[in-house]
């Protein structure tokens, strides 16, 4: 896609078969690594964004929580609506869901996260794509501690790690001063999932903040 992005050979190829869940474009054979923290990306309307090792935008949230549904756009760096993030509350467990370009229309619905509780995990989320009717088990599950930006996703209930989150891996990329992390998708994982996973986890702990949880 034209951007600066950091490909390396040090992660393991994992996967027998490509993880596709947004659009094949976003699915890459090498790891992608991305950016994201405060003071990263100065944004008028958005307070999470997404930019490359070279600092270019390359992703970033729309829209406030106006309401219960509150939601948020996806939007790539030439403003192209790519995905819709939905709140909803299920069971008084917080429940978001995805939804293709700007719709809510379920035949646009792509997959939803929910938040769980795991023991010894701060951080914890299980993903359910669309194909997946009934949830008995979750298609990714997020595990960590998000305030130390300490997370991977991994695939299933398994342990192969298809994503990851980290504060100090290749802090080299993050400029002076800035506090931030870097957000590392890998080889053959959509890596346009994995943003939107990372989003619904910044908004989950934005709210924690304000109300002062």
């Amino acid at each position: 896609m034209g951007f600066g992005v950091e490909q390396s050979s040090g992660l393991p190829q994992q996967l027998s078969k490509p993880i596709c869940v947004v659009s094949p474009q976003f699915v890459s054979p090498n790891p992608i690594h991305m950016l994201s923290g405060k003071k990263l990306l100065a944004l008028s309307d958005g307070h999470f964004g997404v930019t490359d090792v070279n600092g270019n935008l390359m992703f970033k949230l729309k829209g406030k929580l106006l309401s219960v549904h509150g939601k948020r756009l996806l939007v790539d760096a030439a403003g192209n609506r790519i995905l819709t993030l939905q709140k909803k509350l299920t069971s008084g467990r917080k429940r978001w869901q995805c939804f293709r370009g700007d719709s809510t229309d379920p035949r646009d619905f792509v997959f939803s996260a929910k938040q769980v509780n795991r023991a010894n995990f701060k951080t914890s989320l299980d993903v359910f794509l669309a194909t997946n009717r009934n949830q008995d088990v979750a298609d990714f599950t997020v595990k960590g501690n998000w305030f130390q930006k300490r997370c991977a996703v991994y695939a299933g209930e398994t342990t192969v790690v298809v994503a990851e989150i980290n504060k100090k891996q290749n802090a080299q990329y993050i400029p002076f001063g800035v506090d931030g992390y870097t957000i590392t998708a890998y080889p053959n994982v959509d890596y346009v999932f994995v943003v939107a996973v990372m989003a619904i986890l910044n908004e989950i702990n934005d709210e924690k903040d304000e109300n002062g949880n």
